[in-house]
């Protein structure tokens, strides 16, 4: 998003037709000291005519350049904000702000389902890192028997534990923060999963039943799909390759150890300007952004993926993926990375980054994996 600090335009054209004009005047002005040499000297009136001609295509040559020197010097002006990470205009803890009414109705249309999951569980207990990694022993979850069966324990914790920053071996302290999230990703995936399925099953047939409309409108809102148009929707509802969203989780929180993470459950760093948040420490305390907060980690994987899914920033992003789906091949997160430069400030820096963290961590061996269906002993462990 561009601000321009200069905002009253009509001001800066009005100062451009006005060294416009002053450049026609003098040069009329020149014209009018040319004619009265050449009088004095008793020139001829084609010599005289040839030479101001010129005198005048050369002035109009240069006006554009004055013109563009003018706009450039407004131009350079300019402040540059990045607010791709932003999906809310309010936050989740306080969904009465002062926007309008029509800003207000779209927005909850857009995010209703994870205000309704954020308000599940608000008296979370924060198991300890001691506490989290017996629970995987006892379910027997271990990544390297995942990237071999491609088969994930659902254990799905609310909150990350505040040890994990004093694990010491960088490996060990890798693998605990992939466990944590790897369930709350593909649980996500799957439910968007689900939906393709109903929607697919939906434009297939010639007709739909009442439930099929109201199931349609419903999810044109969560989507933002506000011409109500198929195929937009159809690109729009799609999974995150599994190992791009560990990787963005992976670098927005520092492998689990920065203060948003631990804070606010914000595993992506998404961005509001009102209502409550975490307050970057180098941020001006009554301007600029907050760092959402969220009551449950999966709260913050949905509306990262819902802000992938619907951000116009993204737009490319969400193209590139529908063109592999056209293809038949797999949602590579190489590829898709590419398209995530405006995430954040640092643009291709950032995407190299993501690229290499999935890379070294091996990451793609979670792509294909699949979440074990819950049990009720797994939920008395939990």
């Amino acid at each position: 998003m561009f601000r321009l600090k200069f905002k009253n335009f009509k001001l800066l054209n009005q100062i451009i037709i006005f060294k416009s004009k002053f450049l026609f005047f003098n040069i009329r002005r020149k014209n009018l000291k040319i004619f009265k040499y050449f009088d004095d000297r008793r020139i001829g009136s084609i010599p005289r005519t040839f030479l101001t001609s010129v005198f005048v295509i050369f002035s109009f040559y240069y006006i554009p350049s004055i013109i563009e020197f003018t706009n450039k010097q407004f131009a350079n002006n300019e402040e540059f904000q990045n607010n791709s990470k932003a999906i809310l205009a309010y936050t989740l803890n306080k969904k009465n702000s002062g926007i309008s009414d029509n800003e207000n109705l779209n927005e909850k249309d857009l995010l209703i389902d994870i205000f309704s999951l954020n308000d599940l569980e608000t008296d979370t207990v924060r198991l300890n890192a001691s506490t989290i990694k017996q629970l995987f022993e006892d379910t027997d979850y271990k990544l390297d028997d995942v990237r071999e069966t491609k088969l994930v324990k659902p254990v799905a914790l609310t909150l990350l534990p505040a040890e994990i920053k004093m694990i010491e071996s960088t490996k060990k302290r890798k693998e605990f923060f992939i466990q944590i999230v790897l369930p709350l990703i593909l649980k996500e995936n799957n439910n968007i999963r689900l939906d393709r399925k109903t929607l697919f099953n939906i434009i297939n047939k010639s007709s739909n039943t009442q439930l099929e409309k109201k199931w349609l409108e419903k999810k044109y809102k969560q989507y933002g799909v506000i011409s109500k148009d198929l195929s937009i929707l159809k690109i729009r509802m799609d999974e995150v390759p599994v190992s791009l969203a560990i990787a963005q989780a992976a670098k927005e929180t520092g492998w689990g150890t920065s203060r948003f993470a631990q804070e606010g459950n914000a595993l992506f760093g998404q961005w509001t300007w009102s209502g409550e948040g975490l307050k970057p420490k180098e941020a001006d305390e009554n301007k600029g952004h907050k760092v959402m907060k969220f009551n449950v980690l999966q709260a913050s994987v949905r509306a990262y993926q819902r802000n992938l899914n619907t951000h116009p920033t993204y737009e490319n992003f969400r193209l590139a993926r529908a063109h592999l789906r056209d293809k038949g091949k797999k949602l590579d997160s190489i590829i898709l990375s590419q398209f995530l430069d405006n995430y954040a400030e640092t643009g291709n820096q950032y995407v190299e980054v993501l690229q290499k963290i999935i890379q070294q961590n091996n990451l793609q061996d979670f792509d294909d994996a699949k979440l074990l269906p819950s049990s009720v002993e797994l939920e008395s462990l939990i």
